[in-house]
């Protein structure tokens, strides 16, 4: 390293984004994407895990809140 580093005409926060704007990975156990892909790929649909998970995490949410009210 350089013991001293010239930051003339730098930006602060250039490359900043709020976390709530960052899409992080999800990584699911190999069994439960292997059930899915079977699966789906059984009734004959298009395959899209991103739509699947995110369709039953919906649904989850949906009763969660119902049994919280």
């Amino acid at each position: 390293m350089k013991d001293e580093y010239d930051f003339t005409g730098a930006e602060q926060g250039k490359f900043y984004r709020p976390i709530e704007e960052l899409d992080i990975p999800i990584y699911l156990d190999q069994e439960v994407k292997n059930f899915f892909a079977q699966r789906m790929r059984s009734q004959g649909q298009p395959f899209s895990l991103s739509e699947v998970v995110n369709s039953l995490l919906k649904k989850d949410i949906e009763i969660s809140q119902k049994l919280t009210h």
